[in-house]
């Protein structure tokens, strides 16, 4: 009986293992009806980790989403290096009528966390 149990639980661990491994890989957060592709990294490592720069790709897709997409991607990042949400942007992603900068198809912005 015991060798049974084994192999039920061996057979169920292995199961799992496979589905886990056929999960998307490229989930993304949707806004907008969009999943955006976004990117936040440290401006200069020598100088402050807190100085970094948020990119959200295609932003022509919709640019109300590629907004949102941008706060959390700089969210994300200064969760992960400082553990905290409160970030200062380069200009107030609140205000929709300040355009997001754009480089060709994607938006760049640089924020600073504060800690």
């Amino acid at each position: 009986m015991m060798i049974g149990n084994v192999k039920i639980l061996t057979v169920a661990l292995v199961s799992a293992g496979l589905l886990a491994g056929c999960s998307d890989k490229d989930s993304r957060p949707v806004f907008d009806g969009v999943a955006f592709r976004t990117k936040a990294s440290v401006v200069d490592k020598k100088v402050t980790r807190a100085l970094f720069e948020a990119e959200v790709y295609d932003v022509a897709s919709s640019p109300v989403g590629a907004r949102e997409a941008m706060r959390f991607a700089g969210t994300a990042y200064c969760i992960e290096n400082y553990g905290t949400s409160k970030i200062d942007w380069q200009l107030d992603l609140e205000d929709p009528d300040a355009p997001l900068p754009r480089d060709g198809d994607n938006a760049v912005l640089r924020g600073t966390c504060n800690p």
